[in-house]
């Protein structure tokens, strides 16, 4: 075998190795030289080669959001790790493990005007949890960082920075390792945790208890304990598309359900106990409730972090969730009116959906019901920020069908990119959903020669960033289709042809029909179905949906 001369080169990937870290994700450059060559000469590596940063670090999140595992990205010194900085912010707030390693100048080349070179050490300490600033020699201390850098990105679920200093020469290679670190066996152990009387005590009094699910992974609550929140009647559990998250009696369209509310509906549906689970809300609507009506108490359940959203929290429980729900449910429940009240409600609101969606002209809203009815069963839904996942909030979904979404940030940066690495480490197939400024904003995402052949985009294309009309304050100006609606007349044809994908579009409800049949059934290459909507309708149709259902 071949390894890097140098040894802190050497040291890196021999450590990376013994802890487990297999995906190696490397944008081409010349001082991270040493890592590209130790990488991709060692057979136990999986190594890809991406060009563009930012693309880079939304693919191995993408990869790390499906195998739940720390993957690194490699890059060259200078601006080039900043490029990986809005990944990492996703990959902090998402709790997704992220290991950057970013190849470095000697410190006597900073600040001297050498080229390619910046401030690199803890330039990510914002959003990273561990920072592993290196010296240029192998040494006990940079091998101590490097293994706890590994571990809190594992078990800490989070991006970390590891900073290698290079000098010249860094192309010269050797059949020998010049190091052997010493690995170090990490206390893992797991605390024991208890729950209380009290708590179990508050729980079973309240007549009005409300559990509300952020973004999980499929999966992770075992089917017993939806079965007893199910069945009490002081329980409503409202779930986001995110959730991955199943049961007939669950609501799935928070929107769809509270936006007619009156204030004494509101007052109605104010929790006792908010119980909460899971990563980030879509739901602006839900936050602004919350935070209006609080619960006298809120309670979060993660091992590693809890957010105030509603500035009402009271407890954070550190446990997995179904540790805290095996020690908090019982099959006794208090007799309540609370879950009844609110089905009666959402039954309601189903009719009149079903209504307006069956005569409304073709637009977002209806090429959205479409899609949702005719997703293939037992696939991975992929979908961007702004209208997308808004808009797939407000509809069924059969349980089969996995949904991700980038909500650590929100942001419309690297959504193909993720979707994509998450279709590389997916045995199911994968659907993007995204907007057409998403879209267009991570183009390069598609230079890319590890997207799977039955990859697919469906890409509405409303001629700009359609949220911005249904926010408040909308004018009809040039400074707002310019500034903020980003108005543009562009397609995905030609982006399509240039990086070898199959390209269908519609602009009608017969020709989406039409040509989503074949969308679905090609699968020797990836593809792309461009959906046109009209640009001017789509938010008076969304808002008249919500007015009518009052």
């Amino acid at each position: 075998m071949m390894y890097p001369k140098i040894p802190l080169a050497q040291s890196i990937i021999e450590i990376c190795q013994q802890k487990g870290v297999q995906h190696i994700v490397i944008s081409p450059g010349s001082r991270n030289a040493p890592l590209t060559i130790g990488f991709t000469k060692n057979l136990f590596f999986k190594c890809y080669s991406i060009a563009d940063e930012r693309c880079a670090a939304f693919f191995a999140l993408g990869i790390a959001q499906q195998i739940q595992k720390p993957v690194a990205v490699v890059c060259t010194s200078g601006s080039a790790v900043l490029n990986y900085y809005p990944a990492i912010a996703e990959a902090f707030y998402s709790q997704i493990p992220l290991v950057v390693i970013s190849a470095d100048r000697p410190q006597n080349k900073i600040d001297i005007g050498d080229g390619q070179t910046i401030r690199q050490e803890n330039v990510l300490e914002n959003h990273s949890l561990y920072n592993a600033n290196l010296r240029e020699d192998a040494s006990a201390e940079n091998d101590n960082h490097i293994q706890m850098a590994l571990h809190v990105a594992a078990t800490q679920k989070g991006p970390v920075h590891i900073n290698a200093p290079f000098e010249e020469p860094l192309y010269e290679i050797v059949s020998e390792l010049k190091v052997k670190p010493e690995i170090i066996d990490f206390n893992t152990e797991s605390k024991t945790f208890s729950l209380g009387n009290s708590t179990v005590e508050t729980w079973n009094k309240a007549t009005k208890k409300l559990v509300l699910v952020g973004e999980l992974f499929p999966n992770l609550v075992e089917q017993r304990y939806l079965d007893i929140l199910a069945n009490d009647p002081s329980v409503v559990v409202l779930t986001e598309k995110t959730s991955n998250l199943h049961h007939p009696t669950f609501i799935d369209q928070i929107d769809t359900l509270i936006t007619p509310f009156t204030e004494d509906d509101f007052k109605t549906f104010q929790p006792e106990i908010l119980l909460t689970f899971g990563g980030m809300v879509v739901s602006k609507r839900i936050k602004a409730f919350l935070r209006k009506y609080k619960p006298a108490h809120h309670w979060h359940v993660d091992e590693l972090r809890a957010y105030n959203t509603f500035g009402a929290l009271t407890n954070h429980f550190e446990t997995k969730i179904n540790t805290f729900l095996s020690q908090l449910l019982t099959e006794n429940s208090i007799e309540s009116t609370y879950k009844f009240n609110i089905s009666a409600i959402w039954n309601d609101r189903v009719v009149k959906h079903q209504e307006y969606t069956a005569k409304i002209p073709f637009s977002d809203f209806k090429v959205f019901d479409f899609i949702c009815q005719s997703l293939p069963k037992n696939s991975q839904l992929q979908v961007s920020n702004s209208s997308a996942i808004r808009y797939l909030q407000l509809f069924d979904l059969d349980k089969s069908i996995q949904v991700f979404c980038n909500r650590g940030t929100s942001g419309i940066d690297g959504s193909t990119s993720t979707a994509i690495g998450a279709a590389f480490a997916s045995d199911l197939p994968t659907i993007l959903i995204t907007g057409d400024i998403s879209f267009l904003y991570d183009s390069n995402a598609l230079w890319n020669n590890y997207i799977p052949k039955n990859f697919k985009i469906i890409l509405l294309n409303n001629s700009g960033g359609g949220i911005f009309r249904i926010l408040p304050g909308h004018q009809e100006t040039e400074t707002f289709n310019t500034y903020f609606e980003t108005s543009h007349h562009l397609n995905a044809s030609h982006l399509a042809k240039m990086y070898g994908l199959d390209y269908f579009e519609a602009n009608d409800e017969i020709t989406l029909q039409q040509q989503y049949s074949a969308f679905l059934n090609q699968n020797e290459k990836p593809s792309i179905l461009e959906v046109f909507t009209p640009e001017k309708e789509n938010n008076g149709i969304l808002l008249e949906f919500f007015r009518g259902l009052k």
